[in-house]
């Protein structure tokens, strides 16, 4: 596929993310992790124009001069820009101008596209793309918080329940010990936090070939396991008790039964169906509770090819932690992973909501241990 075409297939797909939004759907920010639609709308083309348009097309003129403050998200390197919590209050500009935006920067795009492009200027709009997949599914899953919290539990499309997906496969994937090579060798597009490809050395170690399920879960919390802290981490018992916290993220008991929010609406737990909204708190508890343990991400990635992924983003045993000669970019791209490498935990695969196209076994995502709110899920090892 040509770059061009690539380029426009992506970003008309964030705009059909959003077709069944009614326009006060594009504004509400619950919580200050969860952006509006209308900001992921607008963050996403702003990458666009700062980081390519301004610097490699003669003729461009910025659409809107507050822009770069609205929509900036965490670049240091390119100036003041609006808290993160705030994002919310953005009531103006309205849906309608953050759509002419997006508009106005894809003719521009697809006039600089048509030039002959250095393979410089060609991998930085490759990045953009992949910035834009990664907030398609950060738009999918905050839109859902959104919805997930609204006390009606509305419909975003009845045609989406996505998680009623089940398990292929069962049993476990056995592996010696040994040195075995992990990591992107940069062949094709990956992100920096997947470089450099390394050795690393494992002990023998088993892994399931199947995700952990509602039914399994179910088990874990009728037997106590959301009140005894010796399944839990002390930081995993003090976030548990401090927010209240008794089950999955969009579970809800009603008149003796469990149900959960999907974006479909409100169902009743199917037991086949794999576990979704789990914290890295959670997804250590119940491995504790099962006399096993999470993968680590090195595991994980050694064993993918014996088993399918995809359905839910997995919980790993490891930190988020730069790799043998990582090295910062310069400039405003050097932001994008290294400075988060910090308290966070890896998480591999994907899940259903990730763009298509943008799953590898050596993509590396992170997120905080006590975030409930993406589709992620558990599988164990021994």
């Amino acid at each position: 596929m040509q770059l061009i075409e690539k380029y426009i297939e992506i970003r008309k797909r964030t705009e059909h993310l959003c077709k069944p939004l009614q326009v006060e759907d594009y504004i509400p920010q619950p919580v200050p992790f969860a952006s509006p639609p209308k900001w992921h709308l607008a963050h996403s083309t702003w990458f666009f124009e700062e980081m390519i348009l301004k610097k490699n097309l003669q003729s461009y003129q910025e659409f809107h001069a507050d822009f770069g403050f609205l929509f900036n998200s965490y670049y240091n390197t390119i100036g003041e820009r609006t808290f993160r919590a705030d994002r919310g209050n953005i009531t103006r500009p309205g849906v309608s101008e953050v759509y002419a935006y997006r508009a106005h920067v894809d003719e521009k795009m697809r006039e600089l596209l048509e030039q002959n492009l250095s393979s410089e200027l060609r991998e930085l709009i490759e990045l953009g793309l992949n910035h834009e997949q990664q907030h398609q599914e950060l738009l999918m899953t905050d839109l859902k918080y959104m919805l997930g919290h609204n006390p009606i539990f509305p419909v975003y499309d009845s045609s989406q329940n996505l998680l009623a997906d089940v398990n292929l496969e069962s049993g476990w994937a056995s592996f010696d010990e040994g040195v075995y090579e992990v990591g992107h060798d940069g062949g094709a597009f990956c992100f920096d936090n997947e470089l450099n490809k390394h050795k690393v050395y494992l002990q023998n170690f088993e892994i399931s070939k199947s995700l952990v399920t509602n039914g399994e879960y179910l088990k874990f919390i009728e037997a106590g396991g959301y009140q005894h802290f010796d399944y839990w981490l002390d930081e995993g018992w003090s976030w548990l008790n401090e927010n209240k916290i008794q089950s999955p993220l969009y579970w809800h008991k009603i008149n003796g039964k469990w149900y959960y929010f999907t974006l479909s609406g409100l169902k009743e737990v199917d037991p086949n169906a794999i576990l979704g909204h789990i914290s890295y708190y959670e997804a250590q508890a119940y491995a504790t509770w099962k006399g096993l343990r999470l993968p680590t991400e090195f595991e994980w990635e050694i064993a993918s090819d014996s088993f399918s992924w995809g359905k839910r983003w997995e919980w790993t045993n490891s930190a988020y932690l730069p790799y043998p000669g990582f090295k910062t970019a310069e400039g405003a791209v050097g932001e994008y992973n290294g400075k988060f490498m910090i308290n966070q935990m890896v998480l591999r695969g994907a899940s259903v909501v990730t763009a298509p196209n943008h799953s590898r076994k050596t993509y590396r995502n992170f997120f905080h241990p006590h975030y409930q709110w993406q589709y992620s899920g558990i599988r164990l090892a021994k």
